[in-house]
C-alpha cells in the first residue's frame, strides 16, 4: 500500500467517524414554556387541548417536544418572577396563557424569545403588544379572540334571552386595563341602544365580593353581566352561587363558567383557538419570526346556554335564540 492510499484511507476513517458522531448527538427537543396566572386545575382544558392539538402537528409530548408550565397561582405578583424564569431556561418559545398581565409579564422579560398569545385579553395592538395585526413586529404574534369587544354582543343576546331585563349589574376587575376599558366604553354604548341601564361594580380582591353582592341585594337589579379575568374565575363559584340565589339571569364571556352553573355566555370558539396554538409554535420552531406571523382573529363564535340554571332561576329563554345557540345544557 503506498503511501497517496494511506492517506486516502485515514482521511476516508476520520471523516467516517467524525459523521457517525454527528449522527449520535441528541437532537435538542424544542422546549415550550407555559405562563398562566391562573392554576393547573383551572388551565388543564385548555393544557390538554393544546398539547393535543400539537399532536396533530405532529409534535409528542417527551418525544419531540417538551412543556415546562408555571402557575402564577392568582399572585399577579409572581408573574415577572416566573417569565424571568424562562428566560434563565432559554425556552423556544413562551405561551402567554392568561390575557394582558402574563403577555406583559412575558414581554417585560425577553425581547427575542418568541411570545405567544393563547387568545386571552385586551386588543394586543391597543395594549401595546403589537405594532399591528397584520404585522407584529416584536416577539410576539398568536390569538386575539375579542372578549372585551363582544361585551355589547353580550348584552344584546341576555336582553333577547330574558326581554324583561332592564337593569344590569356589571362586575368586573379594576386591575385590568381591557376590563376597565370595556367596562366604561363598549358596555355604555350597547346598553344605551338596548334601552338598558347599567351599573358597574369594580372589584380589586377577593374581599370585594362580599360587599359588592351585599349591595346588590339592596338594589336587586334584573340581570348580571361578569367580565373575564383573573380575579372573577377564580372566584367563579361566588359570582355564579350569588346569581343563582338572587335569581339572576347571568352572562359571560367563556362556556367554562356556563358549565359551572352560568346562564349563558358568548365568545370565540375557544377550542379552534388551541388548534390555532399549535399552528404558531409549529410555524416558529419552523423558523418562522413573530414579527411576520400576522395576529389572527377567531372565524367562529359560540353562544351556549344553561337550560338547568333558566330552570332553577325561573325564566323561560326565548325559543329564537336557542334556536341558534351552539350548544344547550340540559
Amino acid at each position: 500500500m503506498n503511501r497517496r492510499t494511506a492517506i486516502r484511507r485515514l482521511a476516508t476513517f476520520f471523516l467516517t467517524t467524525a459523521s457517525l458522531a454527528h449522527a449520535q448527538q441528541p437532537k435538542k427537543v424544542p422546549l415550550l414554556g407555559y405562563l398562566s396566572v391562573s392554576d393547573p386545575a383551572r388551565q388543564s382544558a385548555r393544557t390538554e387541548a393544546i398539547r393535543l392539538a400539537l399532536r396533530e402537528r405532529g409534535y409528542i409530548e417527551g418525544q419531540n417536544i417538551a412543556t415546562e408550565y408555571r402557575y402564577a397561582e392568582g399572585k399577579l405578583d409572581r408573574l415577572p418572577e416566573l417569565a424571568a424564569e424562562w428566560v434563565r431556561l432559554k425556552v423556544d418559545i413562551i405561551l402567554a396563557a392568561s390575557g394582558d398581565v402574563t403577555i406583559q409579564a412575558a414581554k417585560n422579560a425577553t425581547k427575542t424569545i418568541p411570545i405567544v398569545m393563547t387568545g386571552l385579553g385586551s386588543d394586543p395592538v391597543e395594549a401595546g403588544f403589537v405594532e399591528s395585526l397584520a404585522r407584529p413586529g416584536g416577539n410576539v404574534t398568536g390569538l386575539t379572540l375579542l372578549g372585551r369587544e363582544l361585551g355589547g354582543k353580550r348584552l344584546e343576546l341576555l336582553k333577547e334571552a330574558v326581554p324583561k331585563v332592564a337593569r344590569v349589574a356589571v362586575l368586573y376587575d379594576s386591575n385590568i386595563p381591557g376590563s376597565v376599558l370595556e367596562v366604561k366604553e363598549v358596555l355604555p354604548v350597547a346598553a344605551r341602544a338596548l334601552k338598558l341601564t347599567i351599573r358597574s361594580w369594580e372589584v380589586r380582591a377577593a374581599d370585594d365580593f362580599d360587599r359588592v353582592f351585599a349591595a346588590l341585594g339592596k338594589q336587586r337589579p334584573d340581570g348580571l353581566y361578569v367580565a373575564s379575568g383573573v380575579l372573577m374565575t377564580a372566584n367563579q363559584k361566588r359570582t355564579i352561587g350569588f346569581a343563582l340565589k338572587s335569581r339572576l339571569p347571568s352572562v359571560y364571556g367563556s362556556r367554562a363558567s356556563v358549565e359551572a352553573g352560568g346562564l349563558m355566555s358568548y365568545g370565540a370558539d375557544q377550542a379552534e383557538g388551541y388548534r390555532r396554538v399549535a399552528y404558531f409554535v409549529d410555524r416558529i420552531l419552523k423558523g418562522s419570526k413573530p414579527a411576520d406571523l400576522p395576529v389572527e382573529q377567531p372565524m367562529r363564535f359560540e353562544l351556549v346556554v344553561n337550560l338547568k340554571t333558566a330552570k332553577q332561576i325561573g325564566v323561560t329563554i326565548d325559543p329564537n335564540l336557542l334556536a341558534r345557540a351552539n350548544r344547550l345544557i340540559r
